[in-house]
């Protein structure tokens, strides 16, 4: 049997003369989306496989297929006789290209075998000379392959090899996926064994050091169930390289740790392995420890570094371990270039005001999920950057050694005992600017958000937005946007209950209780509905706070903003006197102490309407509203005037006084949301939900604990701060849902908006999955803002009953999936990136084609 034992990633080339039998020998042992056939793409070029004149074009097309395979990590096998040097030339740089393996597995069979086997084929009779000149091609330069720079090269010389064939695969060395971790992930060590020994001893190991010279020995036990990653550059510098290089090589070796290469290590092996190097950057202090050690361990050691790997790929491609770091399109590949990344990370070409090479700043470029873990570049403090952490804390240099515990994303660090080595480059400003999600984060990519993009939620799975959205969410993003640091979030739309059919009615809260009743929900909250302006608050203890947690540069301790990204007030100052009230708010009731945070964002109506809506109110509903009483009082005098004259008008008279009461009720339905504002404590703010605190997005709790915890901020005493009215109610009780439907009647009828009907849980899901997660019943009066001063008459209700709902219904939802799944991104301390991808979504969706009035 003839075992052929295949990286699991590999470009497979096929080598052999037409007649071999590799299409065969492909389709028995290869998965058939796995082949790239040069016949099969002759034919989708021309319709015909034998049509050599089309070679050219077929062969770009098995190019093309090869390299989209590739880029998404696929095995790729390509079928065609590739005897010439020149036609695997292009395999090889292709592989290379995409860091992967290139195999090729040589069917040498002899000519006559492949005659016989051409001579039945009618497609085949190309004469006897093309196959002898195959086979004598491949034979000359068979002894070339690995110089060609196959990594693999399987041969079979005859029919019985090639049919007792059996092929394995095996992943790269690279690629851990299967182990899930916990993990303890170690950054530079440098020889600092003290450190290493109390860092251990806090993350819950055991180390025990024993005896000197040859019998010199470390045993380690670990905390049940975790394993040790260590990042590299183990050695140099540091005072004890041989006593780390024992503990990590031990506990690698009883399965209770990984280690990756570092630079350090790769220049130390060229030593043990005889090579001549520079005894600098530490070197020289390795060498002098290791050569006071017996022989034997320095032949462990060399046994030990040669056989570390560049990277780790991990917890089901969740978490990525390098040295230096390593890109998107290099994680879970091998290729000397991803080798040599890994190790030294990638020089601009510069060099700093040190001597040292100016490194680029990878990180700020990575848009992968795979979380990123990498040393090399000491920094003085470990932060996450797009999913990207350097734990490289220049303990060596008196800095800290600092572990990663993950899943947990905790950072444990133990101080340097003192500077064991001076560094070139002083440790305040080693490694890249970053600073809380860091400079990289002050502008969006626009490939970030350009096209098509469906959007992973955890409420909704995938929320597509379309292109022609993207771009009009887009123009206004770049326009019209607050910092986007703050944009954390963007509300969702609402949608109005069903239609009512109670005759004078348009909406009425029978209508929303039946809608929750039908899905199944046993107790729903009706919450006041002010009218105001929806405003998304981001309110911070201090301006410390805000640089902290949102990567702000200037003096603001918050902001407030529309829900379509826009600051609320043009006026910095008026959004800080108002967050200055709130946060006096938060001191008093101990807010910040109880939620363990030092911000919050809140969801709310910011009153009074005008406050936001001036350009709205001038421009539309005052002009209509005059227009309206003008244009009635003048029909009104002109009936009195013929009616004086003797004209029989009949009812006509009666029609045009009602529609001046109408136009009069239309200006005072508006009018009773706006008044003039001569100083912050005219403003009123009411929060209704409690969004997020560090550490929790608090869409698990239900909204009577948001009522009752915003409450407290009214309690304060500050007339600014409104608490909002509420109420639980049982759907399927009669008695409640009348008193409800009464207290609506009443509040309606003296100029308020209407109410909100939630389900108790803030996320509620029927035996359909996610429902509504409000529905607004506005009242009568409000509506003749929204429909004009007539829409109630029964010449126009009825064709305004037709409304439909499903896709303003649609939108709600998928907006509150992106809105919730913002906040989980942002709570998590996920790249600003992926936060405004979801707050991007929603803003996008803002601009599909639903009736504005629903």
């Amino acid at each position: 049997m003839s075992r052929i034992d295949l990286p699991e990633f590999s470009l497979v080339v096929l080598v052999g003369a037409s007649g071999s039998g590799k299409s065969t020998f492909a389709r028995k042992h290869f998965r058939p989306t796995e082949i790239v056939s040069s016949d099969f793409c002759r034919g989708i070029v021309a319709d015909n496989e034998n049509d050599q004149t089309v070679s050219p074009a077929a062969f770009a097309l098995v190019h093309f297929i090869a390299e989209q395979r590739l880029a998404g990590r696929r095995l790729t096998v390509i079928d065609a006789t590739n005897v010439r040097p020149e036609d695997r030339r292009a395999y090889v740089e292709i592989a290379r290209r995409y860091h992967a393996l290139p195999v090729a597995i040589v069917l040498d069979l002899d000519e006559r075998l492949c005659h016989e086997r051409n001579a039945p084929r009618p497609d085949r009779q190309f004469g006897v000379h093309v196959v002898r000149n195959h086979v004598k091609t491949l034979r000359r330069n068979l002894r070339n392959l690995k110089r060609e720079g196959f990594r693999q090269i399987h041969e079979l010389r005859d029919l019985a090899q090639v049919e007792a064939a059996e092929i394995t695969r095996h992943p790269l060395w690279t690629d851990r996926r299967a182990e899930t971790g916990p993990f303890d992930i170690i950054g530079d060590i440098h020889g600092c064994c003290d450190e290493l020994e109390a860092l251990l001893d806090r993350l819950g190991y055991g180390v025990t050091f024993s005896g000197e010279g040859s019998e010199r020995a470390c045993a380690v036990t670990a905390p049940p169930g975790r394993k040790a990653l260590f990042v590299g550059d183990l050695v140099d510098r540091g005072p004890r390289t041989p006593d780390v290089l024992r503990l990590v090589m031990g506990m690698v070796e009883s399965g209770q740790a990984l280690c990756i290469v570092g630079n350090h290590e790769n220049k130390l092996l060229k030593w043990l392995n005889g090579r001549d190097v520079q005894r600098t950057h530490g070197l020289a202090e390795s060498i002098a420890q290791l050569e006071a050690e017996p022989e034997f361990f320095r032949r462990q050691v060399r046994a030990f570094l040669d056989k570390l790997v560049s990277h780790f790929w991990l917890d089901s491609g969740r978490l990525a371990i390098a040295h230096a770091g390593i890109k998107g399109e290099m994680i879970g590949r091998a290729s000397g270039a991803v080798r040599d990344f890994c190790m030294y990370g990638e020089s601009t070409g510069e060099v700093d005001e040190f001597g040292l090479p100016v490194r680029y700043p990878w990180a700020q470029d990575y848009r992968g999920s795979t979380q990123i873990v990498y040393g090399h570049t000491p920094v003085p403090e470990a932060e996450w950057l797009n999913e990207t952490i350097c734990i490289d804390t220049g303990c060596v240099f008196g800095g800290k050694l600092t572990a990663l515990r993950y899943p947990e994303r905790e950072l444990v660090s133990v101080p340097a005992a003192r500077t064991y080595f001076e560094p070139i480059r002083p440790l305040a400003v080693s490694g890249p600017a970053r600073g809380a999600q860091a400079v990289a984060d002050d502008m969006l990519d626009l490939a970030d958000v350009r096209g098509k993009r469906i959007i992973a939620t955890r409420l909704a799975k995938t929320v597509t937005v379309n292109e022609a959205n993207g771009a009009a969410a887009l123009e206004v993003m770049s326009r019209f946007a607050m910092n986007p640091k703050w944009l954390a979030y963007l509300p969702p739309t609402m949608s109005p209950s069903e239609t009512s059919g109670a005759d004078g009615w348009l909406e009425h809260p029978a209508e929303a209780f039946a809608y929750f009743r039908n899905q199944g929900v046993t107790a729903v909250v009706c919450e006041e509905k002010h009218m105001g302006s929806r405003a998304v608050i981001a309110v911070c203890r201090d301006e410390a706070a805000a640089r902290r947690r949102f990567g702000t540069t200037g003096a603001e301790t918050g902001a407030i903003f529309t829900r379509t990204g826009r600051a609320f007030f043009p006026e910095a100052a008026t959004s800080e006197a108002l967050l200055a009230r709130m946060r006096a708010a938060m001191d008093q009731c101990d807010f910040w102490n109880r939620f363990a945070t030092d911000w919050a964002l809140l969801d709310c109506e910011l009153m009074p309407w005008s406050a936001k809506a001036q350009g709205l109110i001038l421009e539309q509903y005052a002009p209509t509203g005059t227009a309206a009483r003008i244009s009635t009082e003048a029909v009104s005098a002109a009936y009195a005037a013929a009616g004086a004259r003797g004209i029989e008008l009949g009812a006509l008279p009666d029609q045009a006084a009602g529609r001046v009461l109408l136009a009069e009720r239309f200006a005072a339905a508006y009018r009773r949301y706006c008044w003039q504002v001569n100083a912050i404590g005219d403003y009123r703010i009411a929060p209704f939900h409690l969004l997020a605190t560090e550490g929790a997005a608090h869409l698990d709790k239900n909204h009577l604990w948001h009522m009752a915890e915003l409450a407290q901020l009214a309690e304060s005493g500050d007339p600014v701060l409104m608490a909002t009215a509420h109420r639980r109610v049982d759907p399927f009780d009669e008695a409640q849902v009348a008193e409800a439907t009464d207290w609506w009647v009443a509040m309606t009828d003296a100029g308020g908006e209407g109410f909100v009907v939630k389900p108790l849980d803030f996320i509620a899901r029927g035996p359909r999955g996610l429902i509504q997660p409000a529905i607004k019943c506005r009242g009568r009066e409000y509506l003749r803002i929204i429909y004009g001063i007539d829409y109630d008459s029964p010449e126009n209700l009825p064709r305004l009953r037709r409304r439909g709902l499903g896709r303003k219904r649609a939108l709600a939802f998928r907006e509150f999936a992106l809105g919730a799944e913002a906040l989980y991104r942002f709570v998590e301390r996920q790249p600003l990136h992926r936060v405004h991808e979801c707050v991007f979504g929603v803003l996008a969706l803002e601009s599909e084609p639903v009736d504005p009035r629903l």
